[in-house]
């Protein structure tokens, strides 16, 4: 949940005219572990079993998200732009949902347009917003108003390959990555923040930034599976 302190906060944010501003703008790629030459190459890989199993393509991962992780860390914050939380819009289409990952911002209504000539179902069971919009179809649209920050895991309850995630942030300072991996997050009070880059199959990663008035930083990231607890 959102403390007080941090509403009040947030508040201050959104409905001040920050004096000075900045961009953040880099890009995110995925790498993954590379297993031995011989392993890879052939032996149990190369066996009928597993020869089918589709292994990770890293370097064609998408759906990153950079965003201000923490309520805007440094005690002198000038105060941010005026923000509206808009109406944002997931589609069905082909039985799938797209976007596949869409970031938003505390308080925003996502619809759910079925452009199918087919029944869809949208649900969740994630703790920061349990939902079950039922069988529809078009012309048909639903609304979900996301009200929790967290991570909403989506699905339909017919078909097996339909799922999305609706990542649901504090603060209007985040972007999605493009198909080239590059992001811009513009509009950013001067201060300095924890930057996270996140993606639904790694380990996210953070960085600290100073934005100044001297106008855009350049922060890249690459995430992969490391550092991570043994057992």
């Amino acid at each position: 949940m959102i403390t007080t302190r941090y509403l009040v906060l947030l508040t201050l944010l959104l409905f001040t005219k920050p004096v000075t501003a900045g961009t953040i703008a880099g890009t995110v790629r995925a790498e993954g572990k590379t297993p031995a030459e011989d392993d890879a190459a052939g032996g149990k890989y190369a066996s009928r079993k597993f020869k089918f199993a589709e292994r990770v393509n890293y370097a064609e991962m998408r759906d990153f998200v950079v965003y201000i992780d923490q309520p805007l860390g440094s005690t002198n914050v000038t105060p941010g732009p005026l923000v509206k939380v808009t109406t944002r819009r997931i589609a069905q289409k082909s039985a799938v949902f797209l976007p596949h990952v869409l970031p938003v911002m505390v308080g925003t209504t996502v619809e759910w347009p079925n452009e199918d000539e087919i029944f869809h179902n949208v649900f969740s069971v994630s703790e920061a917003k349990p939902f079950d919009l039922g069988l529809y179809k078009h012309p048909e649209v639903k609304r979900v108003t996301f009200d929790k920050p967290g991570r909403v895991d989506i699905f339909c309850s017919i078909h097996s390959s339909m799922n999305c995630i609706i990542l649901v942030l504090e603060n209007p300072w985040f972007a999605s990555t493009d198909p080239a991996g590059a992001f811009s997050i513009k509009d950013i009070p001067v201060g300095t923040y924890k930057l996270r880059a996140w993606n639904e199959r790694l380990p996210p990663q953070t960085k600290d930034v100073t934005v100044t008035e001297s106008g855009q930083i350049k922060v890249d990231f690459v995430l992969g599976i490391r550092n991570l607890p043994q057992y």
